[in-house]
């Protein structure tokens, strides 16, 4: 028998955890009874706080329980031995843990001879609080060990209800006196098997009140994930359900425990409607507003459950309503089924009357309505009724007031009807949406005048017909999703009803297409509009090719809306101008025509009109125009040539962009601005970087970035702009002029250049250039050459195509005579960059301007890679010709790579010494030093990028004399132990010796095992030569190379026997030459004595040779060789201070 009335009253509670003693003392003594224990424990318990307050308070609760007769029961409880008891307790929990207890065995009461509830009833209070814990712990043991059977037993002590009173007070004391063998979470488990279960939890909680989040929360924690399909379940339902009636509070609480741990959905729907009813019943005198805020909170939750980030909460309610309406019988005890009926009722609440607009208070509740059933059908798969489906076509099909909420609810009212088409089910209801649709085309002017031009619905509805049109249904089912916000399946059999009334009644593709050309452009478009704009519609017309198939001219339209645009950048813009380039280039199989593209004086027009270098006192500049035609013209010119062998063989001459036009483009700039802004411009940077990679590598040379990410943009003075001096061109003159005499007033002028802002240096470019001739002269301070070297490049950073040409021009040598030769074009230096190299010799000896130049070189070696391909690409290979693309490519390799060894062999020529620096050697600190250092770097940087060319390059050959400059200022000199080998195996003898020399510098750079085993294949090929060669190349040959051995020794210890053997043979081979020719006797200690190696010079020789040939001299000299060789090596490598 389970105990009918109210356990404890909420406000009790709420006097209890507030400890609220005057509120106590106002209730009535049968209010007061499920806290008395508590109260009892209060008033004769020793406290700790002894403060007069509290004395004060104990006082008043003693006069509280003054009256109430069950005191005495209760104080009877608190007299017992608990030390005692709690050994006992201990020895229970040991014998109730073991495997196989039974219900009878117990430590803390003997045999029961009656029932236990006559037992209970006749016992004194110490045994009642035994048999009570004997109960509770063999229930608490059956929990553990997860057996519900016992759930169904019939527990007499707790379904009476004469003993409930009693077995309350006994439970309470015990838990209040024994709290850490007694965890209330799992008391609260157990009480959940038993009858009355919640009444006495009540009771507990009541009298420890500050355990109730802790109980509600293990209660949910365990909880399952679908409450109402176990009796278990259902059961945790009513216990938690009955906990949050005594403290209503934390009704919100409990319910967000159960969403946080994804379990028991129906409590969590019971106690929002709940909080709704009981906010009604409340707030009764202002019911309409209060009703509003409720619904919507109900709204709210469930949308937020459904619609919410977290993929594990919208499952588990999802799941939620399937399997509440899987359950058939019995469906009004559901609470899905009373969910679903107080929606209906708050949506009847909103709804307008017939012929009448909906309130403007209630719009935004309306589409919240719409939102939330279209997650309901969508993602929960619910089944509306026919009520809910004609309630909602009612709503739908309401006119909204003429507002930004109005628009809102008109998109998302059609994107209902798409996502729920199946509540359209009569041709009534088809007339019904069809006559709404035109009352929306006949009121979108009316929209756009009184609400925000962003949130009109118009464009929506043009695209969604151009859609329907196109039977792009996943478009149309993006288009659903983004506006409401969900992923909701648009099934495309479901839509014929929708799909005739807007392609046959309302719209046809001819009427979209004539109609969105006039479309006015969004004024202003950024990313920050919301809804959908003309370039939406637009975008898909042109992507279905409907404007080439009705020849529609819709270039004005693109290049009107990218004159428009604004910053944040919109992100269908970039797209809108890929389908525009490809309706230009790439043919359709729908037909022939294709649009025209942006003109040249038009792209021009846009730069001069609005300027990229120009002051704005509000704020940043707009360059989103400017951002959107430079990727329109990179993104023509990829795909032109990506088509262009389809376009010639079709018959068509498309040309691209003159270079004149994009030599004035400021392209560097505006790809600076955009990865700097990437919050205005975002998402065009990485576009723009890979076609200007493959278009224009020249301008993504790695050192420009570097520099422009390191260097500060900022001014690099502390002045204001009031009282910074003014720099002007002719202040710069005045200077220029000045020099070499006096160099002061051109550095004062260099320097407040060098603090100007980098966009207030253009005007000085032609100045900049024109110096450099003039800054050769080794009169001129080194100082200024560097500040001009980086002034250069700081106006390099914006301007670097024009400022490349102008410097390659302005270092042309000066000839002395009268005649001038034409200046060099872009085009001229990009077929042959060596020209960049045909500059003043002085040049090569000033290290600020040789930087400048090698820049320049660089830059020009990759844009003719471009170049030569572009060419290939603009003229293809046609049937009939004897040429392939493989044979042209490989062409095209050979040239470029004896473009770029040439440029690297002229450097290497300038690197070696000319007869003054001979003559004049002061230390390393010297001009040769500090450029011989920018040209190996720059050559080393081009060995990197292609490690071939270094290949082809010492292959080539070069002096010996650079080979310590190359292998000490060239670091990646290493990859040459690649090619050494193969350089061995030539059968050119200069390529031979060349090979061993390289291997020598190398060795004692690069002392690394591959160096050791490349020294022992030099040895052993050495070796191989003494048989191989003639005579005479044998002395030509070793007299080059021996001496390189010493190198090698020096780096590699382990390879002097190696050497000397070689040098013995040798030594051998020699003597044996010249024995052949001369008569000297074998015993002759110059020839024969191997250890002498040295001789007094003037000494007469023992036997003067007779020499009949000029080999025999030769081989003198080769023998000299030899003993030069070896003594080098045995000082070298041998007798040094550094001994292993």
């Amino acid at each position: 028998m389970k105990k009918k009335d109210i356990s404890v009253r909420p406000e009790v509670f709420q006097a209890m955890q507030n400890i609220d003693i005057i509120a106590l003392e106002q209730f009535e003594p049968s209010y007061l009874r499920p806290v008395l224990p508590c109260l009892v424990r209060t008033a004769l318990c020793a406290s700790v706080d002894k403060s007069q307050k509290w004395s004060t308070a104990r006082k008043e609760v003693l006069k509280i329980l003054a009256g109430i007769e069950d005191v005495n029961g209760i104080v009877a409880l608190l007299s017992i031995d608990f030390h005692a008891l709690e050994q006992d307790v201990k020895k229970e929990q040991q014998l109730r843990s073991k495997v196989g207890s039974s219900h009878t065995d117990s430590v803390l009461i003997s045999q029961i001879q009656n029932g236990l509830a006559l037992e209970f009833e006749r016992s004194d209070p110490a045994r009642k609080i035994r048999l009570l814990l004997s109960e509770l712990l063999f229930i608490l043991s059956q929990v553990r060990e997860n057996k519900t059977d016992f759930s169904q037993k019939q527990w007499e002590l707790f379904d009476c209800e004469v003993y409930l009173e009693e077995v309350s007070d006994v439970l309470c004391i015990a838990y209040s006196e024994l709290p850490s063998l007694l965890p209330i979470s799992d008391v609260a488990e157990a009480l959940m098997y038993v009858p009355n279960g919640a009444w006495l939890l009540c009771r507990l909680v009541a009298n420890s009140p500050d355990s109730f989040k802790e109980v509600c929360q293990s209660l949910v924690s365990r909880g399952e994930k679908q409450d109402e399909e176990t009796i278990s379940g259902r059961k945790r339902m009513d216990l938690i359900h009955t906990l949050c009636d005594m403290n209503p509070c934390e009704a919100l609480f409990v319910r967000s425990i159960c969403v946080q741990n994804c379990t028991m959905p129906a409590l969590t729907v019971a106690l929002t409607l709940n909080t709704f009813n009981q906010s009604k019943r409340t707030d009764s005198t202002d019911q309409s507003e209060s009703s509003s805020e409720s619904a919507n909170d109900i709204v709210a939750f469930v949308s937020g459950l459904l619609l919410g980030n977290n993929i594990e909460v919208k499952n588990w309610f999802s799941q939620f309503i399937k399997c509440g309406q899987r359950r058939g019988r019995e469906p009004s005890s559901s609470m899905l089924h009373t969910l679903r009926q107080c929606l209906i009722q708050q949506l009847i609440s909103i709804l307008p009357a017939s012929g009448e607009n909906i309130d403007e208070g209630h719009v935004i509740k309306a589409g919240s309505f719409i939102r939330l059933f279209c997650a309901l059908k969508g993602m929960a798969t619910l089944k509306f009724t026919d009520e809910e489906m004609k309630l909602l076509l009612r709503l739908v099909t309401s006119q909204p007031p003429i507002n930004q909420s109005g628009a809102r609810f008109v998109s998302l009212g059609l994107c209902m009807l798409i996502a729920c088409p199946y509540i359209i089910g009569s041709q009534e209801q088809e007339r019904q949406v069809a006559e709404w649709i035109r009352w929306l085309i006949a009121s979108e002017n009316l929209f756009q005048k009184k609400a925000d031009k962003s949130s009109s619905f118009g464009e929506m509805l043009f695209l969604i017909a151009i859609h329907f049109h196109g039977n792009h249904m996943h478009a149309i089912s993006e288009l659903v999703c983004s506006t409401l916000g969900m992923k909701t399946h648009v099934k495309a059999n479901a839509l014929a009803r929708i799909r005739q009334i807007f392609t046959q009644d309302i719209f046809t593709e001819q009427v979209i297409t004539s109609h969105a050309v006039t479309v006015p452009v969004t004024e202003g478009l950024n990313g920050n509009m919301a809804g959908y704009l003309p370039i939406h519609c637009i975008y898909q017309l042109l992507k279905s090719r409907a404007f080439s198939k009705y020849k529609v001219p819709i270039k004005d339209w693109i290049y009107s809306q990218i004159s428009h645009c604004s910053y944040p950048l919109h992100p269908l813009l970039p797209s809108l101008l890929e389908v525009y380039v490809n309706s230009i280039l790439v043919k359709s199989a729908k037909t022939d025509h294709t649009n025209q593209p942006i003109e040249s004086r038009e792209i021009a027009e846009l730069f001069t009109e609005k300027p990229v270098f120009q002051k704005c006192c509000a704020g940043e500049v707009n360059l989103s125009p400017h951002l959107c035609m430079l990727y329109y013209i990179l993104l023509y010119q990829d795909t032109l040539d990506s088509q262009r062998k389809t376009l010639l063989m079709s018959g068509r001459n498309v040309e691209s962009y003159p270079d004149s036009l994009m030599s004035t483009l400021p392209i560097n700039y505006l790809i600076q601005q955009s990865q700097k802004r990437q919050d205005l411009y975002g998402g065009l940077f990485s576009s723009l970087l890979k076609l200007l990679v493959s278009q224009f590598p020249h301008l993504c040379i790695i050192e420009d970035w570097l520099e422009e990410t390191m260097t500060p943009s900022m001014t690099t003075g502390d002045l204001t702009s009031a009282t910074k001096p003014r720099c002007t061109i002719d202040n710069f003159r005045t200077a220029l002029a000045l020099l070499p005499d006096c160099a002061t007033e051109m550095l004062i002028v260099l320097g407040r250049m060098l603090s100007l802002p980098v966009e207030e240096l253009l005007p000085f470019t032609d100045e900049i250039v024109n110096c450099l001739p003039i800054i050769l002269s080794p009169q001129v301070p080194r100082k200024v050459t560097d500040l001009v070297n980086r002034i250069w490049f700081k106006i390099h950073s914006l301007t670097p195509r024009s400022l490349r040409l102008a410097t390659v021009n302005a270092l042309r040598p000066q000839r002395k005579n009268a005649f001038k030769f034409s200046l060099y074009t872009e085009t001229d230096v990009t077929v042959d960059p060596l020209i960049v190299l045909r500059c003043d010799e002085r040049v090569f000896r000033c290290a600020p301007l040789l930087e400048i130049v090698l820049r320049i070189l660089s830059a020009y070696t990759l844009a003719c890679r471009v170049y030569m391909e572009n060419h290939i690409q603009s003229n293809p290979v046609l049937d009939g010709n004897n040429q392939t693309d493989q044979d042209r490519q490989e062409l095209k390799g050979a040239l470029l790579a004896a473009q770029e060894s040439a440029v690297i062999q002229i450097l290497l020529e300038y690197c070696m010494e000319n007869e003054n620096e001979k003559q004049d050697r002061d230390g390393m600190l010297n001009n040769l030093q500090e450029v011989r250092s920018v040209m190996c770097s720059y050559i080393h940087q081009t060995f990197i990028s292609d490690p071939n060319l270094a290949k082809l390059v010492h292959f080539q050959g070069y002096p010996n004399e650079l080979l310590p400059v190359t292998v000490l200022g060239i670091p990646s000199m290493h990859i040459c132990l690649d090619y050494i080998p193969e350089m061995l195996s030539q059968p050119q003898m200069d390529k031979q010796i060349f090979a061993i020399k390289l291997t020598s510098h190398l060795c004692c750079q690069y002392a690394l095992p591959k160096s050791l085993s490349i020294a022992k294949l030099c040895i052993n090929v050495m070796f191989a030569m003494i048989g191989v060669l003639d005579a005479k190349k044998r002395v030509e040959f070793f007299s080059e190379t021996l001496p390189y051995l010493v190198k090698i020794c020096q780096a590699f210890p382990p390879l002097c026997e190696d050497v000397t053997s070689l040098l013995i043979q040798i030594g051998r081979v020699c003597l044996s030459h010249l024995t052949a020719s001369s008569n000297v006797p074998e015993t002759d200690p110059t020839i024969d004595s191997c250890c002498r190696v040295e001789e007094s010079e003037g000494e007469p020789p023992h036997k003067r040779l007779k020499l009949h040939h000029e080999l025999s001299a030769t081989y003198h000299k080769l023998y000299s060789v030899i003993q030069t060789t070896f003594k080098s090596i045995v000082t070298k490598s041998v007798a040094t201070k550094d001994v292993y």
